[in-house]
């Protein structure tokens, strides 16, 4: 056998296949060897011409696939210690990374706490009794704080906006005969809300059982120091009037308007996130009994005189009491409807009229603090009980004969207080 013939698998398979095959020593093979690396360097090299470097030849638009890969490892194949290139990639990446830190810090900078609209309860969804009215609500509402109001009453100011969204209103004389309302919410949030005047002292006393942020324009001498001896949740447009507007169509003092938003944000911003006070105890929705007549269809309360006297009919089918003063049905000017609360409640409270003030007017005083005669009006009937607030941050609570609590119908509740049990009159 000629000891320069290969003896691999590939050989001897070729001549189990009887194939003829010229075998080649070993310097010829390492010859052809060689020459097949220098054909690859000539093709490796021509590739390098091509990009402009020792080639007379322009690149072609057509460059193959395998070509473009090499080229682009060739890129990413850094040097150290690092050159020119190396640098210039260093630098881009530390820019990028400063650009991304600040625009992050941009997107994510500390922002003022902001109030959420209130939640439309839907058919189904879990809900529980308003604090404020009883009505079923979605359990967040009975987090939000309650915002109180002062709501002008002259003939100037009327229509008022807001009121019949309000869930709880207060009434009572503020100077001259003419009255005035606060107005409470904290299950619903009207956008337009006024116009909006002055404080009161007894006003202030009633705000404070509900823990309620208070909204006014100043105020009397002894309401705007008793603000501050209290510690009222302020909100007087005086230090806050960015969150107040003054309306065109009407002249001042009877144009400055408001949303519960806008008041909401105000709280949030100081620091008035919820409210912690007592609700009225109220019972579940009732059906009037229609085999038995209602015995207070009409109420008539007394305050000063004809212009701002109240007056109620009862509406069986919605279980509510139409509200008139003036001799007019009283609308709220955001919805054009008449105001229709489902409890109507007189309290009989002591009043008295005030020396001359420093102002020149004579501002009413109530003795809102203690007890004394209280009728309630719900289900076109009327219940004589007993009213009690033993302190200025104190709940009021209604009694009957018995000591018992008297349960309120949940929705909307109107408060008026009268100088004496005259003052009020009812018929079937």
């Amino acid at each position: 056998m000629d000891e320069n013939r290969p003896t691999s698998d590939k050989s001897a398979n070729n001549e189990t296949d009887g194939k003829n095959e010229t075998f080649k020593t070993p310097d010829e093979v390492a010859a052809e060897q060689t020459s097949e690396r220098a054909d690859r360097s000539a093709t490796s090299d021509a590739d390098t011409d091509s990009s402009g470097e020792g080639s007379s030849e322009k690149k072609s638009g057509s460059e193959d696939g395998m070509s473009k890969q090499s080229k682009w490892r060739r890129f990413n194949k850094l040097n150290w210690p690092p050159g020119k290139k190396e640098w210039i990639i260093f630098v881009i990446l530390l820019l990028l990374l400063a650009g991304g830190g600040t625009a992050y810090a941009l997107l994510h900078k500390s922002k003022p706490p902001t109030i959420q609209p209130i939640p439309k309860v839907e058919p189904g969804d879990p809900t529980v009794p308003s604090t404020l009215t009883g009505l079923p609500v979605d359990p967040s509402v009975n987090q939000r704080t309650v915002t109180a109001v002062m709501v002008e009453n002259s003939p100037a100011a009327r229509p008022q906006s807001g009121l019949g969204d309000a869930g709880v209103v207060f009434e009572a004389v503020a100077e001259g005969g003419v009255t005035r309302f606060m107005a409470l919410y904290q299950d619903t949030a009207p956008n337009n809300v006024g116009p909006i005047r002055s404080a009161r002292p007894y006003y202030i006393q009633w705000s404070m059982a509900f823990d309620a942020g208070y909204a006014h324009v100043g105020g009397s001498p002894d309401g705007l120091n008793d603000i501050k001896a209290w510690h009222v949740r302020d909100l007087d447009q005086f230090a806050n009037g960015g969150s107040y507007h003054r309306i065109s169509s009407r002249d001042a003092p009877h144009n400055v308007y408001t949303s519960i938003a806008a008041l909401n944000q105000l709280e949030v911003n100081k620091g008035y996130v919820t409210s912690h006070y007592t609700g009225f105890v109220r019972k579940k929705k009732a059906i009037p009994n229609k085999t038995k007549p209602p015995t207070a269809k009409s109420i008539n309360l007394t305050l000063s005189g004809p212009l701002y006297n109240a007056h109620y009919d009862y509406n069986a089918t919605t279980n509510s009491y139409a509200r008139s003063e003036g001799g007019a049905p009283q609308v709220d000017a955001n919805t054009n409807k008449q105001i229709s609360p489902t409890v109507v409640i007189a309290m009989v409270v002591p009043y008295s009229l005030g020396a001359l003030d420093s102002s020149g007017a004579y501002y009413s005083n109530y003795g809102v603090i203690g007890s004394g005669p209280v009728d309630i009006f719900q289900d076109g009937n009327v219940l004589a009980g007993t009213w009690t607030k033993k302190s200025s941050d104190s709940q009021i609570t209604f009694t009957d004969a018995n000591g018992q609590p008297i349960k309120l119908n949940p929705g909307k509740t109107w408060i008026t207080a009268v100088s004496g049990a005259d003052k009020i009159s009812y018929s079937p």
